[in-house]
């Protein structure tokens, strides 16, 4: 009688210890899987580990995946045995009248220790699969509080009972299953996003490339004419064929700055490069805005030396890009303001600045003043007009040369637009026609 106790003791340490290697080995193949995770090829490919994990730690005859389809609100086989995925992958599981409908709504973890003697086993699929189900344990695959498919267990070998462990093991990986379906789904709405973005680019890209084309000669010929015509007209209708010439002017400018952007985003815009004069440019294009910002009354000052700044770059390209900074100066400085335009030559490049004393930008638009069609606040938009074009040409220009553009400006007391184009030029000097 005095060895019972020990045999007693050495039987519970002996269970003790299994359990405790069993937990060890199911923490070891449950870091398995979390590491197949980032490295599975496919979601088939890791949602067929996740069954067959379950099956071998729950000691299960097999288990499977269904995914709950919102459309037809039933769940589907997402993952099952081999043998059976062909036949299944069709079939479809109602949320009323089965246990995995019923683990999906009710978002709770259920045992069925004899699927016999319980009504709610769904058992059309045994009869699809000849296969009978006599026992199984089914958890829900829960993702950020919304239950999307279920996993179940079936049959436990030797007629053992399924236990609040196995329950455990395959909560943890429903789980990880959940994540991996989620990546997926992410991963195909972005794709989806992707294709979508890329069709409605390339109508863009029609539209402007149509538009442009179309609009470019009945405008050549508006400017024309209304020229000629104001030549002979005399005084009495001078000031309706300059509104013409005005606003045909600005509309040409329109097209031309959709057509700069859409060949720079869309790769045809090319570079003539040769040898210019910064210096030259700019004071081209200060000449072409004096009128302008005289009629505003704004100062428009040059600043620069003697030396004339050569570069390797296509002048017409550098051109329009300081026109529109110029442009854009002007736009948005009041009358009795002043626009300064800066040349010279800073460590192996040359810098280039247009400042102004205007309204200046909000902190929060600042990064966003070179997109394509951005307007600072609409209430200026709609003082001053504009199609938020410019300034993306200008960055476009710019750095189709190899140079670097920002903006840094103050509320209320003004802005400096600035660029560096490389005194040595661009590498490749391939002359190329930039438009057809």
């Amino acid at each position: 009688m005095s060895e019972l106790p020990f045999l007693f003791h050495s039987h519970w340490l002996y269970n003790a210890i299994m359990t405790a290697n069993e937990r060890i080995d199911h923490l070891e193949r449950l870091l398995e899987v979390v590491r197949g995770l980032t490295t599975a090829p496919d979601l088939d490919s890791f949602l067929q580990t996740i069954i067959t994990e379950a099956s071998e730690m729950t000691d299960s005859e097999l288990a499977s995946i269904l995914e709950y389809d919102p459309d037809a609100r039933e769940l589907r086989f997402l993952s099952t045995i081999w043998f059976d995925r062909d036949v299944l992958r069709p079939m479809s599981v109602p949320l009323d009248g089965s246990v995995a409908g019923e683990v999906f709504r009710k978002e709770h973890a259920l045992i069925i220790q004899d699927t016999k003697a319980d009504q709610r086993h769904f058992k059309v699929i045994d009869i699809v699969t000849n296969h009978e189900t006599y026992s199984l344990a089914a958890v829900p695959i829960i993702v950020r509080g919304e239950a999307i498919g279920v996993l179940e267990a079936l049959n436990k070998r030797d007629n053992a009972h399924y236990t609040e462990e196995d329950l455990t093991i395959l909560t943890s990986l429903a789980a990880l299953a959940g994540q991996a379906m989620r990546n997926i789904h992410l991963e195909r709405k972005v794709k989806a996003a992707r294709i979508e973005l890329a069709e409605l680019e390339r109508l863009k890209s029609d539209f402007i490339a149509i538009t442009s084309h179309e609009l470019r000669t009945p405008l050549g010929l508006i400017l024309g004419h209304a020229t000629f015509l104001k030549e002979l007209a005399g005084r009495e209708f001078e000031s309706q064929l300059d509104t013409i010439i005005k606003n045909a002017t600005r509309l040409k400018e329109i097209v031309e700055n959709l057509s700069d952007v859409e060949n720079v985003q869309s790769g045809t815009a090319r570079v003539r490069s040769g040898r210019v004069s910064m210096k030259r440019i700019a004071e081209d294009v200060v000449l072409t805005f004096q009128d302008e910002a005289g009629s505003k009354n704004i100062t428009l000052v040059k600043a620069w030396g003697d030396a004339p700044c050569y570069i390797q770059a296509d002048g017409v390209k550098i051109n329009i890009a300081l026109s529109n900074l110029v442009r854009n100066a002007l736009q948005f400085t009041e009358a009795g303001g002043t626009v300064r335009v800066q040349v010279g030559e800073e460590a192996g490049y040359i810098k280039v600045a247009v400042s102004d004393n205007g309204i200046g930008i909000p902190p929060r638009d600042l990064s966003r003043v070179f997109d394509r069609f951005f307007q600072v606040e609409d209430h200026l938009t709609r003082k001053h007009g504009g199609m938020g074009l410019g300034l993306a040409v200008a960055k476009s220009m710019i750095e189709l040369h190899g140079g670097r553009i920002w903006a840094e400006s103050e509320v209320g007391k003004g802005s400096t637009f600035t660029f560096l184009l490389p005194l040595e030029g661009m590498e490749s000097s391939s002359v190329v026609q930039e438009r057809a």
